[in-house]
């Protein structure tokens, strides 16, 4: 049995589950993108062919298998993108929350099946239908739980909006001892530099106390200073626009002293390496054209 336990974003990793890179399909159409992300990719002729998915995929399967994280993967969906398995669930404390993703993506959840039954039943969460809340927009540092949502009238309307507001109360529910603090961000469904898919997108707890945050990535202001001044100006790496259209801020961190970013994140590796922290880097930027990064290709199971 897998014994669940994640309470941090920067605890030694040691079991994970990543993401599968084979028999993705065909490119989707414009209309059939859920991520403004890909729908650029997608209308400029640029979406990852599979043999650069899994390219990058297997990259990053060697850095985790490096540092002995024991690594698990889903059953293989035909012609199912199955790359971002952060998506589809995550886990705090001694508890794994499957999300409602969108009904198109249901078959990615049925492939998990294999691991969920090594988890007892007791600490699996099936979400009520009218909650939705995806793991990108979760984020955990101290007993604070940080979630990414979009509380506007037009959600039902955005595609990229995936986290509403009854999730909060549901996560309140179920975490009674933890903070739950409401972060809304900014979205657009076909411009990569106005929206943000997920909270990971913008906001990332990395090491011991640091964090990487892009400020514009929020509705409020206020929400981005709260997190700065939280952790304190001088350990905060803020990223660009540039930066952030580049995920930046989805970085993986398999302990506090050892984090994995994207090869071409040389400004961010810079940074990490000032305060400390070794760096792995691997090649992800074919994937990131379909909207995620590193984070998004995982789904912690134990950490210490």
């Amino acid at each position: 049995m897998i014994k669940l336990h994640v309470s941090s974003e920067t605890a030694r990793l040691r079991e994970v589950i990543l993401g599968w890179p084979h028999s993705n399909g065909p490119a989707p159409t414009p209309e059939q993108t859920f991520d403004s992300k890909s729908y650029e990719s997608v209308t400029h002729g640029v979406y990852p062919t599979e043999q650069d998915i899994v390219r990058e995929m297997d990259a990053f399967e060697k850095v985790l298998l490096k540092y002995g994280v024991k690594v698990y993967r889903p059953y293989e969906v035909p012609d199912c993108n199955q790359v971002f398995a952060r998506d589809v669930g995550f886990v705090i404390d001694d508890k794994i929350i499957v999300s409602n993703v969108i009904p198109d993506r249901q078959a990615e959840i049925d492939a998990y099946e294999p691991i969920y039954s090594q988890i007892h039943y007791k600490q699996i969460y099936n979400l009520p239908e009218t909650v939705h809340v995806e793991g990108g927009d979760v984020v955990l540092y101290g007993n604070t739980i940080y979630v990414g949502q979009y509380n506007f009238p037009d959600y039902p309307q955005v595609k990229t909006a995936r986290t509403n507001t009854l999730a909060i109360e549901y996560l309140k529910m179920i975490f009674p001892d933890r903070e739950i603090i409401p972060l809304n961000l900014r979205k657009s469904d076909t411009d990569p530099y106005e929206g943000i898919l997920h909270l990971d997108c913008t906001f990332m707890p990395v090491g011991r106390g640091k964090a990487i945050i892009y400020r514009h990535g929020f509705m409020n202001p206020r929400d981005a200073q709260h997190l700065i001044d939280r952790f304190g100006r001088e350990n905060v790496f803020e990223v660009n626009i540039d930066e952030m259209y580049a995920m930046n801020t989805n970085i993986f961190s398999i302990s506090e002293d050892v984090v994995v970013i994207e090869e071409h994140f040389r400004r961010l590796g810079a940074w990490l390496e000032s305060q400390g922290i070794t760096v792995e880097t691997v090649p992800y930027r074919e994937i990131s054209k379909m909207g995620g990064l590193l984070r998004c290709s995982t789904l912690p199971l134990v950490r210490d």
